[in-house]
Protein backbone atom coordinates (compact mmCIF):
# COMPACT_ATOMS: atom_id res chain seq x y z
CA UNK A 1 0.00 0.00 0.00
CA UNK A 2 1.06 3.87 -0.68
CA UNK A 3 1.32 6.45 1.83
CA UNK A 4 1.64 9.71 0.70
CA UNK A 5 2.81 12.24 3.76
CA UNK A 6 1.37 16.22 2.04
CA UNK A 7 2.98 18.24 4.89
CA UNK A 8 6.17 18.22 6.94
CA UNK A 9 6.23 15.33 9.60
CA UNK A 10 8.63 14.58 11.82
CA UNK A 11 11.17 12.10 10.71
CA UNK A 12 11.27 9.61 13.45
CA UNK A 13 7.58 9.26 12.03
CA UNK A 14 8.29 8.72 8.44
CA UNK A 15 10.73 6.29 9.62
CA UNK A 16 8.42 4.08 11.51
CA UNK A 17 5.49 4.29 8.94
CA UNK A 18 7.83 2.89 6.31
CA UNK A 19 8.68 0.00 9.24
CA UNK A 20 5.18 -0.46 8.76
CA UNK A 21 5.68 -2.45 5.39
CA UNK A 22 4.20 0.71 3.06
CA UNK A 23 5.55 2.38 0.69
CA UNK A 24 5.80 5.89 1.94
CA UNK A 25 5.67 9.45 -0.22
CA UNK A 26 6.96 12.14 1.41
CA UNK A 27 6.33 15.31 -0.82
CA UNK A 28 5.55 18.37 1.73
CA UNK A 29 6.03 21.01 -0.95
CA UNK A 30 2.96 19.91 -3.21
CA UNK A 31 -0.02 22.27 -2.92
CA UNK A 32 -3.58 21.46 -2.26
CA UNK A 33 -4.14 22.19 -6.33
CA UNK A 34 -1.61 19.45 -7.09
CA UNK A 35 -2.97 16.74 -4.92
CA UNK A 36 -5.63 14.92 -6.70
CA UNK A 37 -2.91 13.99 -9.15
CA UNK A 38 -0.22 13.08 -6.62
CA UNK A 39 -3.30 10.97 -4.64
CA UNK A 40 -3.24 8.46 -7.82
CA UNK A 41 -3.08 4.71 -6.65
CA UNK A 42 -2.39 6.25 -2.70
CA UNK A 43 -4.34 4.21 -0.02
CA UNK A 44 -3.38 6.69 3.13
CA UNK A 45 -2.55 10.09 2.89
CA UNK A 46 -1.55 12.04 5.79
CA UNK A 47 -1.80 15.96 5.87
CA UNK A 48 -1.69 18.58 7.98
CA UNK A 49 -2.56 22.33 6.74
CA UNK A 50 -3.30 20.80 2.95
CA UNK A 51 -6.94 21.27 1.38
CA UNK A 52 -8.44 18.02 0.96
CA UNK A 53 -11.32 18.46 -1.51
CA UNK A 54 -13.65 16.32 -3.17
CA UNK A 55 -12.08 15.89 -6.51
CA UNK A 56 -8.76 14.93 -4.78
CA UNK A 57 -10.42 12.33 -2.75
CA UNK A 58 -12.47 10.56 -5.92
CA UNK A 59 -8.75 10.95 -7.67
CA UNK A 60 -8.21 7.78 -5.62
CA UNK A 61 -10.28 5.13 -5.51
CA UNK A 62 -7.18 2.85 -3.71
CA UNK A 63 -7.76 6.31 -1.02
CA UNK A 64 -9.09 3.89 2.60
CA UNK A 65 -7.64 6.83 5.06
CA UNK A 66 -7.08 10.13 5.43
CA UNK A 67 -5.23 11.45 8.53
CA UNK A 68 -5.10 14.66 9.67
CA UNK A 69 -1.50 15.27 11.83
CA UNK A 70 -2.72 17.65 13.77
CA UNK A 71 -6.65 18.92 15.44
CA UNK A 72 -9.72 19.36 13.33
CA UNK A 73 -10.87 18.34 10.26
CA UNK A 74 -11.56 21.79 8.94
CA UNK A 75 -9.64 21.43 5.79
CA UNK A 76 -11.18 17.78 4.46
CA UNK A 77 -14.07 17.19 3.19
CA UNK A 78 -15.55 15.01 5.24
CA UNK A 79 -18.80 14.38 3.38
CA UNK A 80 -16.92 13.40 -0.17
CA UNK A 81 -14.62 10.61 2.00
CA UNK A 82 -17.59 9.63 3.88
CA UNK A 83 -19.84 9.20 0.51
CA UNK A 84 -16.74 6.72 -0.62
CA UNK A 85 -15.97 4.53 2.64
CA UNK A 86 -13.30 6.62 3.39
CA UNK A 87 -12.07 7.13 6.82
CA UNK A 88 -11.00 10.43 8.41
CA UNK A 89 -9.50 10.67 11.19
CA UNK A 90 -7.13 13.22 13.57
CA UNK A 91 -4.64 13.63 16.64
CA UNK A 92 -7.09 15.57 19.08
CA UNK A 93 -5.01 17.10 22.60
CA UNK A 94 -1.85 16.45 20.85
CA UNK A 95 -1.10 20.39 20.47
CA UNK A 96 -3.29 21.26 23.77
CA UNK A 97 -0.08 22.13 26.16
CA UNK A 98 1.19 24.52 22.85
CA UNK A 99 -1.83 26.37 22.03
CA UNK A 100 -2.65 26.91 25.87
CA UNK A 101 1.34 28.18 25.80
CA UNK A 102 0.96 30.95 23.20
CA UNK A 103 -2.41 31.77 25.09
CA UNK A 104 -0.57 32.73 27.82
CA UNK A 105 1.96 34.66 25.72
CA UNK A 106 -0.67 36.44 24.60
CA UNK A 107 -2.07 37.58 27.95
CA UNK A 108 0.91 38.42 29.03
CA UNK A 109 2.03 39.77 26.08
CA UNK A 110 -1.08 42.22 25.61
CA UNK A 111 -0.85 43.04 29.52
CA UNK A 112 2.97 43.94 29.21
CA UNK A 113 3.31 45.10 25.83
CA UNK A 114 6.35 43.48 25.45
CA UNK A 115 6.76 43.23 21.65
CA UNK A 116 6.36 47.21 22.04
CA UNK A 117 8.71 48.09 24.37
CA UNK A 118 11.52 45.13 22.63
CA UNK A 119 10.79 47.32 19.41
CA UNK A 120 11.36 49.99 21.72
CA UNK A 121 14.84 48.86 22.96
CA UNK A 122 16.04 47.67 19.55
CA UNK A 123 14.94 50.70 18.30
CA UNK A 124 17.72 52.66 20.85
CA UNK A 125 14.53 53.96 22.68
CA UNK A 126 14.56 54.22 26.50
CA UNK A 127 10.61 54.69 26.87
CA UNK A 128 10.17 53.43 30.81
CA UNK A 129 7.21 55.72 31.33
CA UNK A 130 5.46 54.67 28.16
CA UNK A 131 5.57 50.62 29.23
CA UNK A 132 4.70 50.91 32.99
CA UNK A 133 1.32 50.88 33.43
CA UNK A 134 0.30 47.76 33.18
CA UNK A 135 -2.38 46.18 34.96
CA UNK A 136 -1.17 43.12 36.11
CA UNK A 137 -2.97 39.63 36.06
CA UNK A 138 -3.16 37.95 39.70
CA UNK A 139 -7.13 38.17 40.55
CA UNK A 140 -7.88 39.16 37.34
CA UNK A 141 -10.76 37.35 36.23
CA UNK A 142 -10.54 34.96 33.09
CA UNK A 143 -12.84 33.31 30.84
CA UNK A 144 -12.36 30.12 28.74
CA UNK A 145 -14.93 29.27 26.23
CA UNK A 146 -14.15 25.90 25.53
CA UNK A 147 -13.35 23.28 28.07
CA UNK A 148 -11.67 20.17 25.62
CA UNK A 149 -8.11 19.62 25.80
CA UNK A 150 -6.69 22.93 25.25
CA UNK A 151 -9.09 24.79 27.07
CA UNK A 152 -8.06 22.38 30.48
CA UNK A 153 -4.82 23.33 29.68
CA UNK A 154 -5.30 26.69 29.55
CA UNK A 155 -7.08 26.37 33.01
CA UNK A 156 -4.38 24.80 34.70
CA UNK A 157 -1.32 27.57 33.75
CA UNK A 158 -4.43 30.24 34.58
CA UNK A 159 -4.37 29.14 38.26
CA UNK A 160 -0.52 30.06 38.44
CA UNK A 161 -1.03 33.39 37.78
CA UNK A 162 -3.31 33.49 40.09
CA UNK A 163 -6.30 34.33 37.68
CA UNK A 164 -9.99 33.71 39.10
CA UNK A 165 -11.58 31.22 36.28
CA UNK A 166 -14.93 30.75 34.38
CA UNK A 167 -15.97 28.91 31.53
CA UNK A 168 -18.31 28.49 29.29
CA UNK A 169 -19.07 24.89 27.54
CA UNK A 170 -22.22 23.64 26.11
CA UNK A 171 -20.86 19.87 28.09
CA UNK A 172 -19.59 22.04 31.02
CA UNK A 173 -22.01 20.57 33.89
CA UNK A 174 -22.05 22.20 37.38
CA UNK A 175 -20.87 19.05 39.13
CA UNK A 176 -17.90 19.12 36.29
CA UNK A 177 -17.38 22.44 36.67
CA UNK A 178 -17.04 22.13 40.51
CA UNK A 179 -14.70 19.20 40.17
CA UNK A 180 -12.36 20.79 38.14
CA UNK A 181 -12.68 24.37 39.61
CA UNK A 182 -14.15 26.99 37.43
CA UNK A 183 -17.38 29.05 37.92
CA UNK A 184 -19.81 27.41 34.82
CA UNK A 185 -22.02 30.18 32.90
CA UNK A 186 -24.92 29.75 31.32
CA UNK A 187 -23.98 31.38 28.05
CA UNK A 188 -21.36 32.93 26.18
CA UNK A 189 -22.92 36.02 27.01
CA UNK A 190 -22.87 35.67 30.70
CA UNK A 191 -19.44 34.55 30.68
CA UNK A 192 -17.98 37.55 28.97
CA UNK A 193 -19.96 39.90 31.60
CA UNK A 194 -17.81 38.80 34.39
CA UNK A 195 -14.59 38.01 32.83
CA UNK A 196 -11.46 40.93 32.31
CA UNK A 197 -10.04 38.28 29.60
CA UNK A 198 -11.79 36.22 27.33
CA UNK A 199 -10.31 33.01 25.67
CA UNK A 200 -11.73 31.30 22.88
CA UNK A 201 -11.21 27.18 22.82
CA UNK A 202 -13.80 25.72 20.49
CA UNK A 203 -14.11 23.30 17.54
CA UNK A 204 -15.37 24.89 14.47
CA UNK A 205 -18.87 23.39 13.42
CA UNK A 206 -21.67 24.20 11.81
CA UNK A 207 -23.16 25.25 15.81
CA UNK A 208 -20.03 27.17 16.72
CA UNK A 209 -19.38 29.46 13.67
CA UNK A 210 -19.76 33.05 14.31
CA UNK A 211 -20.11 31.91 18.44
CA UNK A 212 -18.30 35.08 18.94
CA UNK A 213 -20.55 37.48 18.47
CA UNK A 214 -21.61 41.04 18.69
CA UNK A 215 -23.45 40.97 21.57
CA UNK A 216 -20.61 38.19 23.21
CA UNK A 217 -17.85 40.97 22.46
CA UNK A 218 -20.26 44.02 23.14
CA UNK A 219 -20.69 42.33 26.89
CA UNK A 220 -17.03 42.67 27.87
CA UNK A 221 -15.91 45.27 30.37
CA UNK A 222 -14.15 48.63 28.86
CA UNK A 223 -10.06 47.29 28.06
CA UNK A 224 -10.58 43.35 28.29
CA UNK A 225 -8.56 41.13 26.65
CA UNK A 226 -9.86 38.74 24.14
CA UNK A 227 -7.86 36.18 23.01
CA UNK A 228 -8.43 33.53 19.85
CA UNK A 229 -6.31 30.98 19.13
CA UNK A 230 -9.14 28.54 18.09
CA UNK A 231 -10.09 29.22 14.62
CA UNK A 232 -11.40 32.10 13.15
CA UNK A 233 -14.87 30.93 11.78
CA UNK A 234 -15.76 31.37 15.44
CA UNK A 235 -15.54 35.00 15.75
CA UNK A 236 -17.63 37.63 13.81
CA UNK A 237 -14.68 39.70 12.80
CA UNK A 238 -16.88 43.23 11.89
CA UNK A 239 -17.77 43.28 15.16
CA UNK A 240 -14.28 42.40 16.91
CA UNK A 241 -13.40 45.54 14.46
CA UNK A 242 -16.19 47.80 15.98
CA UNK A 243 -15.99 46.56 19.35
CA UNK A 244 -12.47 46.92 19.36
CA UNK A 245 -12.44 50.47 18.74
CA UNK A 246 -15.16 51.02 20.87
CA UNK A 247 -14.29 49.51 24.00
CA UNK A 248 -10.54 50.29 23.58
CA UNK A 249 -10.05 46.01 24.05
CA UNK A 250 -6.82 44.25 23.87
CA UNK A 251 -7.23 41.63 21.18
CA UNK A 252 -4.19 38.31 20.49
CA UNK A 253 -5.17 36.61 17.09
CA UNK A 254 -3.21 33.20 15.94
CA UNK A 255 -6.30 32.34 13.41
CA UNK A 256 -8.10 34.89 10.74
CA UNK A 257 -11.17 34.63 9.10
CA UNK A 258 -8.79 33.91 5.44
CA UNK A 259 -4.82 33.31 5.65
CA UNK A 260 -2.75 31.60 3.52
CA UNK A 261 -2.25 27.77 4.04
CA UNK A 262 1.54 27.36 3.00
CA UNK A 263 4.40 28.52 5.20
CA UNK A 264 5.23 32.02 3.78
CA UNK A 265 3.44 34.05 1.44
CA UNK A 266 1.53 37.51 1.46
CA UNK A 267 -0.97 38.49 4.11
CA UNK A 268 -3.58 41.35 4.58
CA UNK A 269 -4.07 41.70 8.24
CA UNK A 270 -7.11 42.65 9.91
CA UNK A 271 -7.86 46.14 9.67
CA UNK A 272 -8.16 47.40 13.52
CA UNK A 273 -8.55 50.90 14.47
CA UNK A 274 -4.57 52.40 14.81
CA UNK A 275 -5.86 53.01 18.74
CA UNK A 276 -6.65 49.24 19.34
CA UNK A 277 -3.34 47.61 21.04
CA UNK A 278 -3.42 44.10 19.06
CA UNK A 279 -1.09 41.42 18.26
CA UNK A 280 -1.15 38.50 15.68
CA UNK A 281 0.92 35.41 15.03
CA UNK A 282 0.92 33.40 11.44
CA UNK A 283 -1.38 30.46 12.76
CA UNK A 284 1.82 29.09 14.92
CA UNK A 285 -0.46 27.44 18.00
CA UNK A 286 0.68 24.10 17.06
CA UNK A 287 3.86 24.65 15.84
CA UNK A 288 6.25 23.31 18.74
CA UNK A 289 8.64 20.20 18.42
CA UNK A 290 6.99 18.70 21.43
CA UNK A 291 3.61 19.06 19.75
CA UNK A 292 4.94 18.19 16.46
CA UNK A 293 6.24 14.99 17.85
CA UNK A 294 2.82 14.17 19.87
CA UNK A 295 1.18 14.49 16.95
CA UNK A 296 3.70 12.58 14.69
CA UNK A 297 3.59 9.69 17.28
CA UNK A 298 -0.18 9.75 16.77
CA UNK A 299 -0.11 9.77 12.83
CA UNK A 300 2.02 6.47 13.30
CA UNK A 301 -0.64 5.08 15.88
CA UNK A 302 -3.45 5.73 13.76
CA UNK A 303 -1.92 4.20 10.58
CA UNK A 304 -0.07 1.09 12.25
CA UNK A 305 -4.20 0.47 14.63
CA UNK A 306 -5.84 0.98 11.13
CA UNK A 307 -3.42 -1.42 8.95
CA UNK A 308 -2.71 -4.25 11.89
CA UNK A 309 -5.71 -4.79 13.30
CA UNK A 310 -8.25 -3.00 10.88
CA UNK A 311 -9.70 0.16 13.52
CA UNK A 312 -8.95 3.67 13.10
CA UNK A 313 -8.70 5.53 16.56
CA UNK A 314 -9.90 9.10 16.56
CA UNK A 315 -12.20 8.43 13.29
CA UNK A 316 -14.37 11.49 12.74
CA UNK A 317 -16.90 9.79 10.04
CA UNK A 318 -18.25 6.75 11.50
CA UNK A 319 -21.24 6.52 12.41
CA UNK A 320 -21.55 6.27 16.36
CA UNK A 321 -24.77 4.07 16.83
CA UNK A 322 -26.37 1.47 15.23
CA UNK A 323 -29.65 0.96 13.44
CA UNK A 324 -29.50 -2.46 13.60
CA UNK A 325 -32.37 -4.56 15.49
CA UNK A 326 -31.26 -8.39 15.08
CA UNK A 327 -27.85 -9.88 15.93
CA UNK A 328 -27.62 -12.98 13.50
CA UNK A 329 -25.18 -15.44 15.44
CA UNK A 330 -23.61 -18.64 13.30
CA UNK A 331 -21.75 -20.95 15.08
CA UNK A 332 -20.25 -22.73 12.28
CA UNK A 333 -16.61 -24.94 10.89
CA UNK A 334 -13.55 -23.05 9.82
CA UNK A 335 -13.70 -23.89 6.30
CA UNK A 336 -12.89 -21.92 2.72
CA UNK A 337 -16.58 -20.57 2.01
CA UNK A 338 -18.81 -21.27 5.00
CA UNK A 339 -18.97 -17.47 5.73
CA UNK A 340 -19.36 -16.52 1.93
CA UNK A 341 -22.28 -19.18 2.12
CA UNK A 342 -23.53 -17.46 5.23
CA UNK A 343 -23.62 -13.97 3.40
CA UNK A 344 -24.85 -15.19 -0.01
CA UNK A 345 -28.18 -16.14 2.14
CA UNK A 346 -28.48 -12.97 3.69
CA UNK A 347 -27.72 -11.28 0.60
CA UNK A 348 -31.03 -13.18 -1.32
CA UNK A 349 -32.65 -12.29 1.06
CA UNK A 350 -32.23 -8.28 0.92
CA UNK A 351 -31.20 -7.64 3.89
CA UNK A 352 -28.00 -5.48 5.07
CA UNK A 353 -25.51 -5.82 7.27
CA UNK A 354 -24.89 -3.69 9.58
CA UNK A 355 -21.84 -4.54 11.66
CA UNK A 356 -19.97 -7.54 11.65
CA UNK A 357 -17.39 -10.16 13.23
CA UNK A 358 -16.04 -13.43 12.41
CA UNK A 359 -14.41 -15.30 16.06
CA UNK A 360 -12.12 -18.08 15.01
CA UNK A 361 -11.63 -20.31 18.18
CA UNK A 362 -8.24 -22.07 19.26
CA UNK A 363 -7.42 -25.27 17.35
CA UNK A 364 -8.79 -23.43 14.14
CA UNK A 365 -11.90 -25.92 13.74
CA UNK A 366 -14.99 -23.76 14.94
CA UNK A 367 -15.86 -20.05 14.33
CA UNK A 368 -18.49 -17.85 15.32
CA UNK A 369 -19.98 -15.15 12.75
CA UNK A 370 -22.35 -12.37 14.56
CA UNK A 371 -23.94 -10.06 11.87
CA UNK A 372 -25.99 -6.76 12.80
CA UNK A 373 -29.15 -6.40 10.84
CA UNK A 374 -31.72 -3.69 10.19
CA UNK A 375 -34.66 -6.40 9.17
CA UNK A 376 -35.56 -9.36 10.98
CA UNK A 377 -34.60 -12.42 8.59
CA UNK A 378 -36.88 -14.69 8.08
CA UNK A 379 -37.66 -18.31 9.07
CA UNK A 380 -36.91 -19.17 5.79
CA UNK A 381 -33.60 -17.48 5.61
CA UNK A 382 -32.59 -19.07 9.40
CA UNK A 383 -33.50 -22.65 7.62
CA UNK A 384 -31.45 -21.63 4.39
CA UNK A 385 -28.44 -20.88 6.10
CA UNK A 386 -28.77 -23.98 8.40
CA UNK A 387 -29.41 -26.28 5.80
CA UNK A 388 -25.02 -26.18 4.91
CA UNK A 389 -25.50 -28.88 7.33
CA UNK A 390 -22.11 -29.98 6.74
CA UNK A 391 -20.16 -27.13 8.12
CA UNK A 392 -23.00 -25.28 10.39
CA UNK A 393 -22.82 -26.08 13.78
CA UNK A 394 -25.88 -23.65 15.32
CA UNK A 395 -27.69 -20.76 14.16
CA UNK A 396 -29.46 -18.12 16.74
CA UNK A 397 -31.26 -14.71 16.33
CA UNK A 398 -31.18 -12.29 18.88
CA UNK A 399 -33.01 -8.89 19.21
CA UNK A 400 -30.81 -5.94 19.96
CA UNK A 401 -31.77 -2.95 22.25
CA UNK A 402 -32.01 0.18 20.32
CA UNK A 403 -28.47 1.47 19.88
CA UNK A 404 -29.18 4.33 17.48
Amino acid sequence: MRLLIADSLHTFAIEELRHLGVEVIYEPEIDSDSLPKALANVGILVVRSKRVSAEAIAASPALNLIVRAGHGIGNIDVAAASSRGIYVASCPGKNAIAVAELTMAFLLALDRRIPDAARSIKEGRWEKSCFSRSDGLQGKAIGIMGMGAVGREVLARSRGFGLQPYAWSRSLSVHKAREIGVIPCSSPEELASKVDILTIHLTANDRTRGIVSREVLEALPNNAIFINTARGELVDHQALLDVAREKNLRVGMDVYPDFPHVPVGKFEPPPFDPSVLWYGTPHIGSQTSQSQAAVAAETVRIVRSFLVEGNVPNVFNVRAGSRARFQLVVRHLDRVGSLANILNVIKRHGINVEDMTNNVFEGATAACTRLNVVTRPSEACLAEIAAFGDEILHVDLVALPNLA
